[in-house]
């Protein structure tokens, strides 16, 4: 590879914190730097206010960190947000890589995580020993020891879950003219507006999962990395000065 390699910046998901990505931050780091940072109200930040404005300037401040310009990964309220911020933080947004976000926020869409939340934070220990169990089934116990090494902030799903309502993904995924990454398992049940998403796009494609859920990452770490890999080198291949 000539040149310095492009850095990855990734993003976890609602309740969790920066730990998720171990496997990636494994795998993909041995070509490129990477970081995976806790968004406000999750993992060392809990306590800290989300908002969508928030979460867009710590990852600024995560890409300026590695030099300037990276490529975006996250998956669900990650992948909202890595939206976010290639429409709003221009070329240091160098590609996007959104995984399980293909759904526009309504209401309804909403009820069953604030429900769950509420179950969560009424438990005396804050949901912790639930959402082990939830997570130990969905990927191992040994992922799901990771993904919960920082604690699970139940008591900022209500923060999220309002930020993104009041958020247009497929209006502000139309202002970003870099490479965008769909990526979706087969069995997401947030392929609903996958469509509409890749037409916003200006430089779009759509991935497909075979056999896995929302949970992707977790569920096929490896091809999750080697993805993310191949989109670094997609955008290094496309920035590089073409010779005679």
């Amino acid at each position: 590879m000539i040149g310095t390699p492009l850095p990855v910046v990734f993003l976890h998901g609602i309740r969790v914190s920066g730990t998720m990505w171990r496997p990636q931050l494994r795998e993909v780091g041995r070509h490129r730097p990477v970081s995976a940072p806790d968004m406000p109200g999750h993992g060392h930040r809990r306590g800290e206010r989300f908002t969508m404005r928030s979460a867009v300037e710590t990852v600024a401040e995560e890409i300026d960190a590695l030099g300037g310009r990276a490529l975006v990964a996250g998956l669900s309220m990650g992948g909202y947000i890595g939206i976010a911020a290639a429409s709003r933080l221009g070329e240091r947004v160098a590609g996007l890589v959104a995984m399980g976000c293909t759904a526009a926020h309504r209401p309804s869409l909403t009820v069953p995580y604030r429900l769950t939340s509420r179950l969560f934070n009424a438990l005396p220990d804050g949901g912790a020993w639930l959402n082990r169990q939830i997570f130990a089934a969905a990927a191992g116990r040994t992922a799901a020891a990771a993904i919960g090494e920082r604690g699970f902030a139940t008591d900022a799903v209500s923060d999220v879950l309002d930020a993104l309502l009041a958020f247009d993904p497929v209006e502000e995924l139309a202002r970003f003219t870099g490479p965008v990454w769909l990526v979706n398992g087969s069995r997401d049940h947030f392929r609903v507006d996958e469509q509409r998403f890749l037409e916003a796009c200006v430089d779009g494609r759509l991935v497909i999962v075979p056999k896995v859920g929302h949970l992707l990452s977790f569920s096929t770490p490896h091809v999750v990395a080697q993805l993310i890999n191949e989109a670094a080198e997609h955008v290094e291949d496309t920035a590089r000065p073409q010779t005679a």
